[in-house]
């Protein structure tokens, strides 16, 4: 009887497709069937279009969407960028104040999605679930931010459009700000001016 009931539970993990509409987390309703909605990034050195991947990390890209759509993106900076690694942004305002975070979300570093040049992953502190709303793009392959022993950094989307956006904050100079102790942060504010979920027909 055990083995008859591993082998149905086996079935629906394997078949079953839950509806993001099924889900009570924040932005689970916007394009709610929509596995892979299209995010426009408009920033201060160029804008660029990112494809999120709901199928394979719906708790991260819900909470993103949420984000979006509360326009909580609109205004924020990019405060830390290291060429040819990652450009970090989603959490200050210009002047380096801090914006409000909602919820920590699940760690989904364990879904196929590779740290790889041009994606986009959460950013979090030592906890692997404690991401909230900063998130970072990858400037070139990192390997060692994938799940390996331990929790890796959850990739939810690529950017399929503008990415020579991308490119160029490897070219943008950065310094130490000793009044707020923050590292590699670009000498001149690299604002994400505006985010905006595209439409379906798009």
């Amino acid at each position: 009887m055990q083995k008859i009931i591993f082998i149905l539970t086996a079935i629906f993990i394997i078949t079953g497709d839950v509806s993001a509409k099924s889900s009570k987390e924040p932005g689970a309703n916007i394009q709610a069937d929509n596995y892979y909605p299209l995010v426009k990034i408009e920033t201060s050195i160029g804008d660029f279009i990112i494809e999120l991947n709901r199928k394979r990390a719906p708790a991260t890209v819900n909470s993103f969407l949420s984000y979006v759509v509360r326009k909580e993106y609109d205004g924020t900076i990019f405060h830390r960028v290291i060429p040819n690694y990652i450009a970090q942004g989603g959490g200050y305002e210009t002047g380096f104040k801090e914006r409000k975070t909602s919820r920590t979300i699940i760690n989904e570093s364990g879904n196929g999605l590779k740290n790889d040049m041009y994606s986009i992953s959460m950013a979090r502190e030592d906890d692997p679930h404690s991401a909230t709303r900063q998130f970072f793009f990858n400037l070139k392959d990192n390997d060692n931010l994938n799940p390996g022993k331990g929790w890796g950094y959850t990739v939810f989307g690529y950017v399929t459009d503008g990415t020579e956006v991308i490119d160029a904050f490897s070219e943008i100079e950065t310094e130490y700000k000793a009044t707020i102790r923050f590292q590699d942060t670009p000498k001149e504010d690299v604002i994400l001016i505006k985010a905006t979920v595209l439409p379906l027909d798009h």
